[in-house]
Order: C-alpha cells, then structure tokens, then sequence
C-alpha cells in the first residue's frame, strides 16, 4: 500500500506548480501530475497483482480535489473486490463505444439498406417507392427509434391505420419495413426475431389482404373485338397509337414499348430483344417479330438524335399515358395492358397454341421451380408462327358487340 500522507487542502492544490505527481493525500496513491508546460491532471496509482499501475481521472481544475477523491475512492473499492479498474474501465469504455456503434435509428437503417440495394434495383422508380413509402408511412411513427428497440406494437402502430384503407401499400410496406430489420439484425445493430414478419406472426394479428381488399381488374377488349379495333387504330395519327400497335402485335408490356431503343430491335432478323433491366422478371426477353410489327417499325419516322423507337414530341420517351390517352381518344373501355389479357385468350380459345408457349411470349415468371429448372430454351421459332398468326387475327375484323373481359392487376405502392 502506498504511504499515506497527510490531506491536503483545495488551496495548496492549487498551489502545486513544480513538475511531477504531488500526492495529495485523502485516498492512498492520490496525486496531481504537473507537466514541464504546467498541465496539471489527476492520477490514481494502485498495485495489482504485484505490477503498479496509473489511471488518469481528469484534467485539474475541471476535476475538483473533492470530485478526484470520490473518483479515486471508486476505484479503490473495484481494487478491493479484486477487479482491476483499468480493466474494468477499459471494458466499460469498449461496450459504451458498442452501444454508440449500435445507436441506429429505423431512419438512418432505412436510408442505409435504400442506398445499399438501389444499385441492384431494375430501376429508380423502385427505389423512389421505397422512399416515399417509408417516408410517408414510417418515419413519421418510428422514424427515430432505434431498431434495436423496435417491437410488435411500432410495427402495429405504423400499419394498422392503412391495412384496411390501402391495403396494397401496406403489404409492400410490411415487406419493406421487414427488409430493413433484417438488414439491421444483420449489422448487429438489433437481435431477435423480426417483429415485422408474416408468416407464423403478423398473419396471426392482421386480416390476409385478400380478404380485405377487392381484386382491380385491367380492362380489355374481348378477342372478337381485336380485328375491329386494329382496324380503327391504324387509322389514327401519331406516335401514341404506333406504340399501342406495336404493344399489342407483340403481348408487350406499356412500359417494355415505350423504353424500346433501336438498337434492340434487329429487323433483318425479325427481332426484339428486350434486356434484363428493363424485364419485369429481371430476365432478358426475346420477342419475335411478325411481319405486321417489322412494317410498322420500318413506317416510323426517322428521328436522328433520339435513340428510342417511339418518341416524343419532345424527343424523350413517351409517358405512361400516352397509350392510355389513344384508347380514350378512341372511346374504348380498355387500358394497354388489358391486350395482353386478350392474346391470352385468343391462344386458349381459338388457337392449339401450348399454355407455356403463350406465357413465354407474355414473359410470365414460371411459378413451379422444378419446370422453371429444366426450362432452358424460349421456343422463338414455335413463338414466330404464334405471332405471325395473332397478327393475321388482328388484321380480321369480326361483327361481334364490344364487351370486357378482366384481367388481374398487379399494382405498385
């Protein structure tokens, strides 16, 4: 034990101005180190395990004779339950800088997974859903939480007051708020189970959406209405009606036509390759090209500085409601998609046409994984004759009164 010395006073403690450790009595092995500049701080010196030892407890006068000794006499007491204080200090140290580490708040994570994921996303307007979403929803509820504090009753409070009014947004929501707990459990700044998923939790608290929410339908014209309308499309102007021809000659998404650059389009050899990116499957297209949808591209106008097949007055692409706005135009109780819905119906009933050969040519996601596994051609020869004869269909104009046929909407929050 160190030589206990008589108390000094807060007076002759600030009277200490020679360089070295002064100590100052009150608590054995207390003193204040003076350095050669005249930078005074508190020392404890203790012996453990036979090896002396020196812990810093502040900067003098911002640590108070008194506040040093009642430091010191902390430490003393560790020392006497036989646990080194610089040790203890250090863990102590280590596991607040880990809680710091792990002080994230949903907000912060949510940005974090967006920015980590967005790169692998098909497009922008992805990850702009994600953020208006969350950014409409979520921050506001629990935004500034921490996810390590997140349970059950935030995630209710944030989707119950939307699962029955908009009950499509909030599925997505469930699923993303899902993506960014796990996302946190995996960077360690949560543990436990994720308190946002489905299965086996959420589906016991929350009604299924489907009973919640009525199915939207997309639409269409029945299949002997296609040769008519063809009919009457072709006799309106602009770019608008061209794309809604070319989108319904090929079974083509609203979206696959209007992105459509001339590059992808090989006309010698009759050929529409659509890339990955622009899939909604994440997967490359192949799209064969009757000889109707060849003379339709090769009837374009020629706009040299534009890179898109059907472009805008303006010389960008089309908007998403161009197609829509010729069907209106035309006062036809369709939508563009809808068409889609009708070629499918055309193969079913008036060709022998094979189901996968029809789903191939909508670009539909096999759902049975063992024939998505062995799937490795997409039959474009077999495909070619399919759509040179659903051209020829369309080029037939039928007598039959109008009516609608439904197709399932999928829509995004």
């Amino acid at each position: 034990m160190p030589k206990r010395i008589a108390e000094m006073s807060a007076l002759g403690v600030s009277r200490l101005k020679d360089p070295g450790l002064h100590f100052v009595g009150g608590v054995a092995g207390l003193g204040l180190q003076v350095t050669a500049t005249g930078a005074r701080s508190w020392v404890l010196r203790i012996h453990v395990e036979g090896k002396r030892r020196e812990m810093g407890l502040g900067a003098f006068p911002d640590v108070t004779l008194s506040q040093a000794r009642d430091k010191a006499r902390e430490q003393r007491q560790l020392l006497d339950r036989g646990i080194d204080p610089v040790e203890y200090r250090l863990k102590e140290r280590r596991a607040n800088a880990a809680a710091q580490a792990s002080s994230v708040t949903f907000e912060e994570a949510a940005k974090a997974y967006i920015a980590a994921h967005e790169s692998g996303w098909r497009n922008a307007k992805h990850g702009q859903q994600w953020t208006n979403t969350l950014t409409t929803y979520a921050y506001p509820e629990i935004g500034q939480v921490l996810v390590r504090d997140i349970g059950l009753p935030h995630i209710l409070k944030v989707l119950e007051s939307i699962w029955k009014t908009k009950t499509e947004t909030a599925t997505r929501l469930r699923g993303r708020l899902e993506a960014v707990l796990d996302w946190s459990t995996a960077r360690d700044y949560r543990q436990g189970l994720n308190p946002a998923r489905w299965r086996g939790h959420l589906d016991k608290l929350l009604p299924k959406p489907a009973k919640v929410t009525k199915v939207e339908h997309h639409a269409a014209l029945p299949v002997a209405d296609v040769g008519g309308f063809i009919s009457d499309l072709r006799q309106q102007e602009g770019m608008g009606a061209r794309a809604l021809e070319f989108a319904i000659l090929t079974a083509a998404r609203s979206g696959e036509v209007r992105g459509a650059t001339k590059g992808e389009i090989d006309l010698d050899a009759g050929v529409w390759i659509v890339p990955a990116v622009r899939m909604k499957a994440g997967k490359e297209h192949r799209v064969p090209l009757s000889q109707a949808a060849i003379d339709l591209v090769k009837a374009l106008p020629k706009i040299a500085d534009s890179d898109l097949v059907f472009t805008s007055p303006r010389g960008g692409q089309l908007s998403d409601m161009t197609l829509t706005s010729v069907l209106r135009r035309m006062e036809v109780d369709a939508v563009p998609h809808g068409f889609r819905s009708t070629f499918r119906d055309w193969t079913a009933e008036r060709t022998s046409y094979p189901r996968d050969m029809a789903e191939m040519a909508l670009a539909h996601t096999i759902g049975d994984k063992v024939e998505a596994a062995y799937r490795r051609g997409d039959m474009l020869d077999k495909r070619r004759q399919m759509m040179e004869d659903w051209a020829a269909f369309c080029a037939t104009a039928e007598p039959t009164e109008a009516k609608v046929t439904p197709l399932k909407r999928k829509t995004a929050a």
